[in-house]
C-alpha cells in the first residue's frame, strides 16, 4: 500500500518530481509522473484496503507506517475581516466559540505561508489524484482538500458519506433554447447524501465534534434551527458518528419530504409556532446554556467544507476559471463560502483570477437584495414572507457580512426572483431534463434578468449553483403542473390528460398531441 500513501501524503512531491511547467490553466496530462511513481512503489491498487482491512483500518496503518513528514499546516478563529495587525485575537478551532470578544463573526483562518511552501501546480496534483478513490478520507469532495479545510483532525476523527464531487451539469437545451448560451452549467450540489448541499459544511462540523467529544470537551450533541436542509444533514452525520442532534424547526413551513429526513434519523425535533428567524434565536439561547454545540452557519467551520464546492467546480474545468458563478442566498454563509474557495485557489497559485459573484434571493425574503440596491447605505433585517424557495425564506441573515465582503471583492450582483419567476424558471428547466429545487429556480430567475440586460454576455462561461436535490421538493411541482397555485398563471403547466380506456379514445387524443409538437 506505500503507492496509497504516496498519493494521500502532503509530502509526495518527496518521491516523485512534479513538472516544472508554469502555472497555465490549460489542460495537459499532468498526472502521468505521479501515477508512475505509484506503480512503481507498489503492485497494490492505491485504492484497496488490505485483507482484513477496512479503509478507515487501512488509513491508519498507512499513517502509522509512513508518517507524513513536515506537515505543519494549521487553521485557527479569527475575527472576520480584521486588520490582524492591530486585532491579534484568535481561538484554537479546538475552542467552543462562535463570536469574538466584540460579538463580531469569527472566521477560520489557515496558514497560508505555510500552504504556499508548495506550488498551485502541488496542490493541483494532489487534488486531482483523489478524485475517485476510496482511500479514507479523501474519496469525499471535502476530505480530498483537507489540508485546507481542517488540517490538524486525526483522519480516525472524520465523519464522512464521501459527500461532494457532484455532477456539473451541461445545461446544453436550456441555454440554447432560453439564454442564446452554449456555456451554461448547472452545479448540482443536491446530487449528495442528503440531498443538499449542506452535507459539505456538516461532514466538517460534526467531525469536529467527534474530536471534542474525545477530548472529553463538555459537548453532549450538536443542535441547529433549520428549514429543512440543514437539519437533515446535521441529523445523518450525527446518526452516523452516534452523536445526539437536536433540531428546531419552523411548524408548517417545510416540505414533507425535509421533516422526514432528520425524523428519520433519530434526531430529537422541535417543531416550533416561529419562522426561520425565530427559531435561529431559540438555538442561540440555549446552546449558551446547554452543553449543545450550535451547527447553524453562524459557526464558520461549516463554510470550510461548503468552499470546497468551488474548488470542485475549477477541478471540473480542469482549473479554467468560469465567468459567473450564481449562487441563491439565504442566511448567506454559501455565498462567501464560494469566494473563499475561490479566493484561496488564487492566493495559492491554482489559479490566477476569481470568477464575478451572483447572490440570487427571492422577493418575499431579500434583505440582502435590498441593501445591494441601496448602494450598501443601510442593512435593515425583513419579515420573510412565504416562498417557496423555503430554504432561504430568512429576513435577518447570519451571515450579511460574509456576503457583503465577498460581492465586494467579487464585483458581485444581487438579483431577485418572483414566486411566479422562480417557479416559471423551476418549471423550465426541468422540462430541458433536468429536476430541480425552487432555490435553484430563484438562480435561474437572477441568470435570466441579467442575461436579458445583457450583464452576462451569450459566450460566458456560467456556472448556477443548484443547493438542493427536486424531490424534496415535489409538492411545489404537483401544485404547479395542476394550476393550483392562487394567482399564479403557471405558464408552463404540464398536467397529465384524461382519457378513457379505449383505442379510438386514446388515439383521438395522441393525434391532436402530434399535430401540435413541433416537428
Amino acid at each position: 500500500m506505500a503507492s496509497s500513501y504516496l498519493l494521500q501524503s502532503p509530502n509526495f512531491s518527496n518521491n516523485l518530481k512534479l513538472s516544472s511547467r508554469p502555472n497555465t490553466l490549460k489542460a495537459t496530462p499532468r498526472f502521468l509522473s505521479i501515477k508512475a511513481a505509484a506503480a512503481a512503489s507498489s503492485n497494490t491498487p492505491a485504492n484497496t484496503a488490505s485483507k482484513g482491512n477496512n479503509i478507515r483500518d487501512e488509513a491508519r496503518r498507512q499513517y502509522l507506517t509512513n508518517p507524513p513528514q513536515n506537515q505543519n499546516f494549521s487553521a485557527k478563529y479569527v475575527p472576520f475581516n480584521t486588520d490582524p495587525v492591530t486585532n491579534t485575537e484568535s481561538y484554537s478551532l479546538d475552542e467552543i466559540v462562535y463570536r469574538s470578544q466584540s460579538g463580531g463573526l469569527l472566521d477560520v483562518q489557515h496558514d497560508i505561508s505555510a500552504l504556499k511552501a508548495f506550488p498551485g501546480s502541488y496542490w493541483r496534483a494532489l487534488f486531482d489524484s483523489r478524485v475517485g478513490k476510496t482511500t479514507w478520507p479523501y474519496g469525499s469532495g471535502v476530505w480530498s482538500k483537507k489540508e485546507w479545510v481542517l488540517p490538524e483532525i486525526s483522519s480516525d476523527d472524520i465523519v464522512s458519506a464521501f459527500e461532494g464531487n457532484s455532477n456539473l451539469f451541461w445545461a446544453e437545451r436550456f441555454g440554447k433554447q432560453f439564454l442564446e448560451m452554449n456555456d451554461l452549467w448547472v452545479k448540482h450540489c443536491g446530487i449528495s447524501h442528503t440531498g443538499s448541499f449542506k452535507d459539505l459544511g456538516m461532514t466538517v462540523l460534526v467531525s469536529q465534534v467527534n474530536r471534542l467529544r474525545k477530548m472529553n470537551k463538555p459537548v453532549f450533541g450538536v443542535g441547529c434551527a433549520s428549514t429543512g436542509d440543514t437539519s437533515a444533514a446535521l441529523s445523518a452525520y450525527c446518526a452516523s458518528a452516534g452523536i445526539p442532534s437536536i433540531v428546531f424547526l419552523p411548524a408548517d413551513k417545510i416540505s414533507i419530504a425535509q421533516l422526514v429526513q432528520p425524523i428519520a434519523n433519530g434526531a430529537f425535533v422541535l417543531s416550533i409556532d416561529t419562522d426561520f428567524d425565530g427559531c435561529m434565536q431559540l438555538i442561540r439561547e440555549v446552546t449558551s446554556e446547554l452543553p449543545i454545540y450550535l451547527a447553524n452557519s453562524l459557526n464558520s467551520l461549516r463554510l470550510e467544507g461548503q468552499k470546497t464546492a468551488a474548488i470542485e467546480i475549477l477541478q471540473q474545468f480542469d482549473w479554467e476559471v468560469p465567468d459567473w458563478v450564481i449562487v441563491p442566498g439565504g442566511n448567506l454563509g454559501n455565498i462567501y463560502a464560494f469566494y473563499k474557495g475561490f479566493n484561496m485557489c488564487k492566493e495559492l497559485g491554482l489559479v490566477d483570477k476569481i470568477p464575478r459573484l451572483v447572490c440570487a434571493q427571492a422577493a418575499n425574503a431579500n434583505p440582502l437584495y435590498l441593501y445591494y440596491k441601496s448602494g450598501w447605505d443601510e442593512f435593515k433585517a425583513v419579515k420573510a414572507n412565504s416562498t417557496f424557495a423555503s430554504a432561504i425564506q430568512i429576513g435577518d441573515p447570519v451571515s450579511i457580512d460574509r456576503a457583503v465582503y465577498a460581492l465586494k471583492q467579487s464585483n458581485g450582483i444581487v438579483e431577485e426572483a418572483t414566486e411566479e419567476e422562480l417557479m416559471d424558471a423551476t418549471a423550465q428547466a426541468d422540462s430541458t431534463g433536468m429536476f430541480i429545487c425552487p432555490h435553484t429556480g430563484v438562480a435561474l430567475t437572477a441568470l435570466m434578468k441579467l442575461r436579458k440586460s445583457g450583464v452576462i454576455g451569450p459566450t460566458d462561461r456560467t456556472v448556477v449553483v443548484s443547493t438542493a436535490h427536486g424531490l424534496k421538493f415535489t409538492q411545489s411541482k404537483i401544485d404547479y403542473h395542476s394550476k393550483n397555485i392562487k394567482e399564479m398563471a403557471c405558464r408552463f403547466a404540464n398536467p397529465p390528460v384524461s382519457v378513457k380506456a379505449d383505442f379510438g379514445s386514446v388515439m383521438d387524443v395522441l393525434k391532436k398531441y402530434l399535430s401540435k409538437t413541433p416537428k
